[in-house]
């Protein structure tokens, strides 16, 4: 290394870099962000990030460039877990790693230049640095080498101390992060990721899964009470982050930002609710559960990497039965896999940005408008020709930051110093109007169809939930959310209008239970996978990374987190087990408990009872 550098012992300089950066980065996480790492962690993390200093000043050729990729690495590191958390209430995970390019796809300008900038400058300048010149690179690819051997191979090598002698909780990866640093967070993560890995289960494994599940399914009706399948078409509508402003009681609204039109419609849907995976984004787990009926527990993009199958969900169980299955959204068709993903879901026709006219944009968003005009215009041959339907629209208009055409003044105003609230309400304002004139065109148009229309999940309303916790909604910190805060954090509004009976008042379900209450309207009587997830008795369950929350039958909500359990999360907890099991079999694994047609005795496993119909159930 000939650089030159004021000091006459170079080996000192990762000393004098990393605690500048450290400290830098930290009061940028501290006062930007309202991120602060734990005093009690900064010693050992920066111990931790010292030494990973020192071997990449060892495999450098050149100080100064060895200094701008460490600055780089260290902003990813400590700056970008400030912002997730900030904007999502959690940290960067490894299946991050998998999400970032469907990121790049979504970003444009100098939002997409923000990011891609410092993964190319970090790529490209470590390829351009790298040196064996010296006997120390040796020792630092060595060490390289074989902590990647241990992290991917013996994870559990790492974990174990880690989780024993450092804070750890299941479900609070906020308290996690601020309680480790961002560099002993990312090993002790990336060894739990690679330990807990999703795997395939054996036959037995998921054979005894799938006999729990069934056991306490209801029992068959007889023959005689069976009513015939019954085809009609289902049109299913994802709302980009669609929900209710006037939740917000502080924000004092001038204007009423929801469409008066479908607060009526909502109100006799008795204001139900779905409760969803997610917040604030990874739409594609809402996607999952409404089409395959199935929860995802984890904080991972389910079409990414954990549906490598052809799976029997709502789209093959209709296609089969001679439905035409078609899916429209005008975005990359690449973006969350969606491409493969919809084939093994089923989906003959995927419609994505290229097969549409981007005639009414919001910056890079299609409207709503001209989004159903146009499925309107490609389905309506099957409508014409009586050709029973699945239609599956993900719209796109709502996205963060909430953009609006010159067409689209803003309508609505707030009092509320966060941005967020006032520009999501103007965005709310007429993504409602629009769907309600969608809704009603539609509803004339085949007044026969099931309608299903729903948010996917809760919108971004400024850093730490800024705009929620001004109304006191929710708090600034996951970890501090009440039950009652946990519910809100995951509902938003549902509506299923079950053709000339209207709408069905259904409470608050969970978003994977909509498949199976749809064959139940279409009177579908033959096994499906879905009959595995079929509710417990007194007890609705919503799972989330880390823990989940049971909406008993009394009204109470009751918050599962970490044993002990009470007994009504003991039970949940047991039964999203063996969920898990049959999950991973089907979806990544042999499919042992693939529902098979013909008699009960040919599919290897419990037979699963004929689907009950929907009960009305109060919020």
């Amino acid at each position: 290394m000939t650089d030159c550098f004021p000091i006459n012992n170079k080996k000192v300089l990762p000393i004098f870099s990393t605690t500048l950066f450290y400290l830098l980065y930290y009061l940028v996480s501290t006062f930007k962000f309202d991120v602060q790492i734990d005093i009690s962690a900064i010693f050992y993390d920066f111990l931790l990030q010292l030494g990973i200093s020192y071997i990449l000043f060892s495999l450098s050729k050149h100080i100064w460039i060895f200094l701008i990729i460490q600055a780089l690495m260290m902003g990813v590191l400590y700056v970008g877990n400030a912002v997730k958390i900030s904007f999502f209430g959690g940290p960067i995970m490894p299946d991050d790693v998998y999400a970032l390019r469907s990121l790049l796809l979504i970003l444009e300008g100098w939002r997409f230049m923000v990011v891609a900038i410092p993964m190319a400058a970090i790529a490209s300048l470590l390829l351009f640095n790298f040196t064996m010149r010296h006997r120390s690179a040796y020792l630092a690819s060595l060490t390289t080498i074989l902590l990647g051997i241990i992290l991917v191979y013996e994870p559990i090598l790492i974990l174990d101390p880690l989780d024993k002698h450092m804070w750890y909780s299941v479900w609070d990866q906020r308290s996690n992060y601020l309680m480790r640093g961002a560099t002993f967070y990312s090993l002790q993560e990336g060894a739990r990721y690679f330990a807990s890995v999703d795997k395939s289960p054996n036959l037995g494994k998921a054979q005894i899964a799938a006999e729990n599940l069934l056991i306490a399914v209801p029992a068959k009706p007889s023959v005689a009470d069976i009513k015939p399948f019954t085809p009609r078409n289902i049109h299913i509508v994802l709302l980009e982050s669609f929900w209710d402003p006037n939740e917000l009681k502080k924000a004092d609204y001038k204007q009423n930002p929801l469409s008066p039109e479908f607060r009526k419609l909502w109100k006799s849907a008795g204001y139900s609710h779905a409760l969803d995976p997610v917040f604030g984004g990874y739409t594609a787990n809402s996607e999952f559960e409404v089409l395959c009926g199935f929860p995802v527990m984890k904080d991972a993009v389910k079409f990414e990497r954990q549906l490598l199958n052809d799976v029997p969900c709502l789209p093959n169980i209709l296609a089969d039965k001679g439905y035409r299955t078609v899916v429209s959204h005008p975005n990359v068709p690449v973006f969350w896999n969606r491409i493969n993903s919809y084939r093994n879901l089923g989906f003959q026709t995927y419609w994505s940005i290229q097969d549409f006219v981007l005639d009414d944009m919001n910056r890079e968003f299609l409207s709503d408008t001209s989004l159903y005009r146009q499925v309107l215009e490609k389905i309506s041959g099957s409508l014409d020709a009586k050709q029973p339907i699945l239609d599956y629209i993900v719209t796109y208009f709502g996205h963060w930051n909430y953009p609006l055409s010159e067409s689209r003044p803003d309508k609505v105003s707030s009092t509320s110093e966060v941005e967020e609230v006032s520009t999501y309400a103007n965005t709310i304002y007429y993504k409602s109007r629009e769907l309600m004139a969608f809704l009603d065109q539609l509803r004339q148009r085949d007044p026969d169809a099931i309608i299903v229309a729903f948010g996917d999940h809760l919108p971004f309303l400024g850093e730490n939930f800024a705009g929620y916790v001004d109304s006191g909604v929710l708090n600034d910190n996951r970890s501090e959310f009440t039950p009652e805060m946990f519910k809100f954090y995951v509902s938003t509004p549902m509506i299923i209008i079950d053709g000339k009976n209207g709408p069905v008042k259904f409470g608050s379900l969970p978003l994977y239970q909509v498949p199976k209450l749809l064959l139940n309207l279409l009177n579908y009587n033959e096994p499906t996978i879905m009959d595995y997830v079929t509710p417990l008795p007194d007890m609705r369950v919503r799972p989330l990374p880390g823990l989940h929350i049971d909406l008993l039958n009394d009204g109470k909500i009751e918050l599962c987190k970490e044993p002990p359990y009470s007994p009504s999360c003991l039970e949940s907890s047991r039964w999203l087990q063996d969920i898990s099991v049959v999950s991973n079999d089907l979806f990544i694994g042999r499919q042992y408990t693939r529902p098979k047609r013909g008699p009960a005795q040919q599919a290897g496993i419990v037979p699963a009872p004929a689907v009950q119909p929907p009960v009305n159930v109060p919020d």
